[in-house]
C-alpha cells in the first residue's frame, strides 16, 4: 500500500491507474485487480502487488511523499499494470497519463482499457502510443492481469 516499506526483491505488479479522489468517491478497481492477479499466480514465490491507494484511507501528509513512493514503487516493480477505466468526472486519470508517459518505454507495461468506461474515447491517445511500443493493450480487467503475470513470468 501506498508509502509503505517496498520490497527488496521478488515478483511485483504495480497497479497504475486513476484512483478515486474523497471528492467524488466511487468503488476503486484496484481489489478487483488484486483479485484477478491473485487467481491467476502459480509462481513459487509470493506476488507483491504494488498498490498507491493508502491503507485505511489515510493520505499522505505530503504530497511529495506519495510522488515519490509512486515513482520508487513503479521503477521496482516487475510489471506496471495500467488499467485505466476513464470518467472525465470521477476518474480522470491526468496523472496516469504522465505516468504512463514515463513508462511505456520499460518494457514491463501492459495497458487496459475498458471500452465501456464512460469516456473511452479519452484512452485513444494512450493505445496509440502503446501499439507503438509493442504494449499489450486489453479490454478487460482479468486479461490485464493475465498479461502483466505472463510478463513476469516471462522476464
Amino acid at each position: 500500500m501506498a508509502r509503505e516499506r517496498l520490497p527488496l526483491d521478488g515478483p511485483s505488479v504495480f497497479l497504475a491507474g486513476p484512483t478515486p479522489d474523497r471528492s467524488a468517491p466511487v468503488p476503486s478497481w484496484r481489489p478487483a485487480a488484486v483479485d484477478a492477479l491473485a487467481a491467476r499466480w502459480t509462481g513459487d514465490r509470493p506476488l507483491t502487488v504494488l498498490n498507491p491507494e493508502s491503507r485505511g484511507g489515510m493520505r499522505a501528509v505530503r504530497y511529495e511523499d506519495q510522488v515519490d513512493w509512486e515513482t520508487d514503487a513503479r521503477a521496482a516493480a516487475g510489471a506496471i499494470l495500467f488499467w485505466v477505466p476513464r470518467d472525465l468526472k470521477t476518474l480522470p486519470g491526468m496523472t496516469t497519463n504522465v505516468e504512463f508517459g514515463l513508462d511505456v518505454s520499460s518494457g514491463r507495461v501492459v495497458l487496459g482499457c475498458p471500452p465501456d468506461c464512460p469516456n473511452p474515447e479519452r484512452n485513444r491517445y494512450l493505445i496509440y502510443v502503446a501499439g507503438r511500443f509493442g504494449v499489450p493493450v486489453l479490454t478487460t480487467l482479468d486479461a490485464a492481469a493475465a498479461a502483466a503475470l505472463s510478463l513476469i513470468t516471462a522476464g
